[in-house]
């Protein structure tokens, strides 16, 4: 019953992979799925985590595609690119290449300043010092 009922419900909602309105002009996603505030819709901190799960595990694996050298730093230090890259997006991040050079060789005190010297710092200053820190220091902010 269930397979059939999914086939039925793909035909009848679709299945847009985007945020879109449905016609009645309320935000869904997926299979015909509200996440409309105004109509009580959302989703789970449960479907959140997931959701934020796979994210992660998808940006780690382009980030290590893309710059194989991050795979010998510390959680800690790749947590600060991951977390960048978050913000920025992979290709944001490696616009970083004076930082990255510096943290690709070790020199994380210069790297944690160059980081702070940035636009992306001038925009978000609190994420900015926070990840600077723990570029600094090794240990999670």
């Amino acid at each position: 019953m269930k397979a059939e009922l999914i086939k039925q419900l793909r035909r009848d909602e679709k299945e847009v992979l985007t945020a879109y309105q449905d016609h009645l002009g309320f935000a869904t996603i997926g299979v015909g799925r509200l996440i409309d505030k105004r109509k009580g819709g959302g989703i789970t901190q449960e479907e959140s985590a997931y959701l934020l799960n796979n994210d992660i595990n998808a940006r780690e694996a382009d980030l290590l595609r893309r710059a194989p050298w991050m795979a010998l730093l510390d959680p800690v230090r790749f947590g600060v690119m991951m977390n960048m890259s978050f913000q920025m997006g992979v290709d944001g991040l490696l616009e970083f290449k004076n930082t990255l050079a510096l943290v690709k060789d070790g020199d994380y005190d210069t790297a944690a300043e160059a980081m702070l010297q940035s636009l992306w710092a001038r925009q978000t200053p609190e994420r900015a010092k926070r990840l600077s820190n723990q570029m600094k220091s090794g240990i999670w902010q």
